[in-house]
């Protein structure tokens, strides 16, 4: 799944989101052409002990953009790594997830939950939530410590959602960074965390695509060493130590708990005279560090008696972790080196936030928003951690269409000269405004672009769909016509003919019984002669025909196969236009559906007495969408229940959304084929 932006695809391509890959019998009907038995044998025994835990992972997950939630389905790998059922993938493949589903080694479906996930790490850990109790198989890790160049490697996972497979290679690198020469812009960045200041990849040449993420990186013994991450020609994985750790922890925690110091660091400078230590390149404002006493420009010799040696880019990764492995709330020594002396200082680290806190949808508001964190906060210049910050807008919505609009980045701080501190006030405060209003509340908010502070009405709220109404009922002829060109009356050797083509009788109504026919031409009403010869004058005929009464006969002249004929039809009563047909729109599956209307029966050539309701648009990156629900479809039952109209509809659907089912069954009339669609959405309290 790719974004437009050039640096997502990039990110997304590292991840390994294209998708291609060799199956396991492929691969080892290679290996064993070209390589000894006896390697053969031990690819063949690793494969063994590592696939009953394999996983292929199928993701509904959530993006933010143009002030929606929207809803997406993607795939990667994991590995069960307990007998009890937890597994280990990428964050960037769970880490968002609404809903997951699970296909073991023997095709079984078993859904998952997240226990809690890591991104400066790319680490998520899952637990299965099989219907019955379940000893599952499991892979164990090895020492990734002790792996060594040139050792076999085996890559197992499930690219493009294809069945478990398996590629070997070797090891190519065991610290293989991102150059620093690469710029900031092109770090590999999740939810904000520079994954790389803590991983340093083992690369290995064993293929990787799209669908590979999460798929554990397996040496000869059948031991995970690492978890598939990147592709950047050289596949790279986060070596297994590491992840056991960190997915120690979750389990256990349910989080990662990290030390910050507030302190940026690069290597020494390649002609520095100095050969120990690491150099300060800033210290963050009001930040422990700050606090302590750290200055740009400081060399860090010791921290906590431990030497901070850092002349090579590899190294940086081995300092950082070591960082944020200090004890939270300990004070603890730091030496630093300045204007040649050596300087204790005493620093307490606190605990490290996450930079970027959960985003989410306020669609009274048509928005998407977050709190601030402290670094957050720092990086934007504000002042404190008050506000709810915007990351996107709908357009044509509430914030969308206020003047001035509100934008990305904008920062709400009132509304109706009401502080909002947090997401939370900002969501109860609103609850409070449009409770029982069925129109949009209209409401002052204040808020802040960069250094400048605005005031808009945002009339917040989610406006009910009104019942259009009927438009005054006339007479109808239940025909379709066009004009008889200058241009056909030509060519039909009749030039001074003038009037209407039928193209169209409706079935079943009073044309029909009249006896009208497609091909006929209408050259008189009640013997006034027509005089439409061009398209300027297609109006005429259902002019005329709107000034009788209904139920009036009148008497056609027709033009048929060269002879006239004088036709008398009854003038039905207009049916109802498709704008005029009642509509319902479903806020919890994104999707507006409405009643069917005569000219949709008769254009799709429904079965006479056909109930059902007519889907008219499927929002994208929706629920309804991932449910495959096409705008077109003929909605007829809704687990089960007929739904005849859009009561019928909005009834069922407020039932499952009370009684928040995980699987909703949907049956369609798709042009000629009925289909049963299983939408599986993920409720918030």
């Amino acid at each position: 799944m790719l974004g437009s932006n050039p640096f997502h695809i990039l990110q997304r391509l590292a991840l390994g989101f294209s998708l291609l890959f060799v199956s396991a019998a492929a691969s080892t009907g290679a290996a064993e052409r070209s390589t000894p038995s006896a390697l053969r044998s031990q690819i063949d025994s690793a494969i063994a002990r590592v696939k009953p835990a394999l996983v292929r992972i199928r993701v509904v997950s959530t993006d933010y953009s143009e002030g929606r939630e929207i809803k997406m389905q993607e795939v990667g790998s994991g590995a069960i790594i307990t007998r009890d059922g937890y597994l280990i993938t990428n964050h960037h493949v769970a880490g968002h997830a609404a809903r997951m589903f699970c296909t073991m080694w023997n095709r079984e479906e078993i859904e998952a939950e997240l226990v809690g996930t890591d991104p400066l790490t790319d680490i998520s850990i899952l637990k299965l939530k099989p219907e019955h109790p379940v000893e599952f198989k499991y892979a164990e890790f090895g020492d990734s410590a002790k792996i060594q160049v040139g050792e076999y490697v085996l890559a197992m996972g499930s690219p493009m959602a294809l069945s478990q497979s398996v590629t070997l290679g070797i090891i190519s690198n065991t610290e293989m960074t991102m150059p620093r020469f690469w710029g900031s812009s092109r770090r590999f960045r999740l939810d904000g965390e520079d994954v790389g200041s803590l991983v340093r990849w083992i690369g290995h040449d064993a293929a990787i695509y799209g669908g590979n993420s999460g798929g554990p990186l397996v040496d000869l013994r059948g031991k995970i060493i690492g978890i598939n991450e990147i592709s950047y020609g050289l596949s790279g994985a986060i070596p297994g130590n590491l992840a056991q750790s960190v997915a120690k922890e979750i389990m256990a925690k349910g989080r990662v708990r990290r030390s910050w110091l507030g302190l940026d660091a690069q290597p020494l400078f390649k002609r520095a005279q100095d050969k120990h230590g690491v150099l300060i390149s800033g210290v963050l404002a009001d930040s422990p560090a700050d606090k302590a006493g750290f200055k740009p420009g400081d060399l860090l010799l010791r921290v906590g008696g431990a030497a901070t040696d850092v002349r090579f880019e590899e190294q940086m990764a081995d300092l950082m972790w070591r960082l944020a492995s200090l004890t939270i709330g300990k004070e603890v020594t730091a030496v630093v080196k300045r204007d040649g002396k050596e300087v204790s200082l005493h620093v307490v680290p606190i605990e490290r936030e996450e930079v970027f806190p959960k985003e989410q949808e306020i669609k009274a508001w048509g928005l998407t928003m977050r709190d601030f964190s402290s670094l957050l906060a720092e990086e934007m210049k504000r002042p404190s951690l008050d506000g709810v910050l915007v990351t996107s807008v709908r357009p044509g919505g509430p914030a969308g269409t206020a003047k001035p609009a509100l934008q990305s980045r904008d920062v709400i701080v009132e509304v109706n000269h009401q502080p909002v501190k947090n997401t939370r006030e900002l969501i109860a405060l609103t609850r409070k405004l449009t409770e029982g209003r069925t129109e949009p509340v209209p409401a002052m908010a204040t808020f802040e672009r960069k250094a400048a502070r605005h005031l808009a009405v945002v009339r917040i709220g989610l406006e009910e769909l009104k019942d259009p109404g009927l438009e005054v009922t006339k007479a109808w002829l239940p025909v379709e016509t066009q004009v008889i060109s200058r241009e056909i009356a030509k060519q039909l050797g009749q030039p001074a003919l003038k009037g209407f083509y039928i193209t169209r009788v409706y079935p079943g109504t009073t044309a029909e019984k009249a006896g009208l026919q497609p091909g006929d031409f209408i050259t008189a009403v009640d013997g006034g002669k027509l005089s439409a010869s061009d398209s300027e004058y297609e109006d005429e005929l259902s002019s005329l025909i709107r000034q009788y009464d209904v139920g009036k006969t009148v008497e056609l002249t027709v033009l048929r196969d060269k002879a006239e004929l004088k036709v008398p039809v009854e003038l039905a009563r207009s049916p109802r236009l498709q704008r005029e047909m009642r509509k319902y729109r479903s806020d919890d599956f994104e999707f507006t559906a409405r009643e069917v209307s005569f000219f949709d029966a008769v254009e799709e050539q429904l079965a006479t007495g056909q109930q059902g309701v007519l889907v008219e648009s499927v929002k994208a990156g929706s629920w309804a969408e991932l449910g495959t629900l096409s705008a077109g479809d003929l909605i007829l039952e809704v687990d089960g229940r007929p739904v005849g109209n859009v009561d019928d509809l909005r009834r069922e659907l407020e039932r499952v959304a009370a009684d928040k089912e995980k699987v909703v069954v949907i049956k369609v009339l798709r042009g000629i084929h009925t289909c049963y669609l299983e939408i599986e959405p993920n409720w918030k309290n």
